[in-house]
């Protein structure tokens, strides 16, 4: 019998045992969370999106209380389908992993991450995409996650020492974007910039446009109908050295009154909403 038929046995947690401590790391814990490969994921749309990818999904977590609404009995019926093993858990530890202050959400997943490979980006000819260099908040990267996806990239890059886009946070604030925009971390630009070579090798001629308030060229004067990749630069630093070597072009968002610019999420943001102005015409 395969395992997407075979009746699986439901596991019951209602105490702070093992199971549950585990949960509990793979939220808390960024080291522990990459060595086990395993993400959270919240919320009715994230849920709905990871149930729909082609990512394992490895257990879901329903809160032990009946009735269950039809999206939550559809999306258990779903998860038990695709292979993943399933825990009935007490109201009052869901609502710790769901990290709510007071109700227990329905249900939660725990997936696997996916792997950090660069061949995951797909090039299309008209590819774009979001290098993020160093960023220290997982609320933006998740933001920024969610604005890709909204306005027509194909992935997101991770690069240097920076915040976990598998952190809960993150997570949240992509909305399910995560999900579905392939995101892959790089431990330096190096790998980066050989990925940008093999992609401009194989007819793809993509440029490194970089972001920078000192820039000469505003934003609307720059050709981004081109394959792109962006590159936004940490939140307090800015660029570092070698990505700002590796740009073709180096790039201003103009600004009125008094703020002199604006934080990594919405300056990423205002740069994809004017490459996707610039390719509808």
């Amino acid at each position: 019998m395969s395992s997407q038929h075979r009746p699986r046995r439901v596991q019951a947690v209602t105490t702070r045992n093992a199971t549950f401590q585990r949960w509990q790391t793979l939220l808390s814990n960024r080291t522990k969370r990459n060595r086990a490969g395993e993400m959270v994921v919240q919320g009715v749309r994230a849920i709905t999106l990871a149930l729909d990818s082609d990512l394992e999904v490895r257990a879901v977590l329903a809160t032990r209380s009946e009735p269950r609404s039809r999206w939550a009995d559809e999306a258990l019926a779903s998860a038990e389908q695709a292979g993943a093993e399933c825990y009935l858990v007490s109201a009052e530890l869901m609502q710790e992993l769901g990290e709510k202050e007071h109700d227990a959400p329905e249900l939660l997943l725990v997936v696997a991450i996916p792997p950090d490979d660069l061949s995951r980006l797909v090039t299309p000819r008209d590819a774009l995409y979001v290098a993020l260099d160093r960023p220290s908040s997982p609320g933006n990267i998740g933001s920024i996650v969610r604005s890709v996806d909204a306005l027509g990239g194909n992935g997101v890059i991770v690069t240097g020492h920076a915040a976990d886009p598998y952190d809960p946070k993150a997570l949240r604030a992509s909305t399910g974007s995560t999900i579905m925009t392939p995101t892959v971390r790089a431990p330096s630009v190096p790998p980066v910039l050989d990925w940008v070579a093999r992609t401009r090798a194989a007819g793809v001629d993509i440029q490194v446009v970089g972001t920078d308030e000192g820039a000469s060229r505003d934003v609307w004067d720059v050709d981004l109908t081109r394959p792109t990749l962006i590159v936004t630069g940490n939140e307090h630093s800015g660029m570092s050295a070698a990505w700002r070597e590796a740009c073709d072009v180096l790039t201003r968002i103009p600004m009125g009154g008094h703020a002199s610019s604006l934080n990594a999420a919405n300056a990423t943001a205002v740069i994809l909403y004017e490459a996707a102005r610039q390719r509808r015409g």
